[in-house]
């Protein structure tokens, strides 16, 4: 079945973030997000999900266990379970990515 983004279920997260669910079962979500300039994520871990992270546009600066790296477009990275990380803008554009957990994150987040 086809999906657009403006038909996906939408929420708001964080500092104004944006975050439209493209495909969401327990197995799997496909989520695409979009950040602010300025905006984070709250440093986090899943103890069961394994999440990639895929940028669209902009720059995000991704802080995996200590560690931090720059994605830029079609750049990616995959953060295993267990391991702490956190997405932030620290850019002065707006951020678009994508983020594919599996399985779903849904109560499996563990605040840092």
């Amino acid at each position: 079945m086809k999906i657009h983004k403006e038909q996906a279920e939408h929420y708001i997260w964080g500092d104004a973030c944006d975050g439209w669910y493209l495909e969401r079962d327990a197995d799997r979500t496909i989520i695409q997000e979009s950040m602010p300039p300025g905006t984070s994520e709250i440093k986090h871990l899943h103890q069961k999900a394994k999440q990639f992270f895929f940028i669209l546009k902009g720059e995000a600066v991704m802080w995996i266990d200590g560690t931090t790296i720059t994605l830029k477009p079609q750049e990616g990275c995959t953060i295993q379970p267990g391991v702490p990380h956190q997405i932030r803008n620290e850019s002065t554009e707006a951020v678009e990515f994508l983020v594919i957990s599996t399985p779903s994150t849904a109560e499996d987040r563990t605040a840092l």
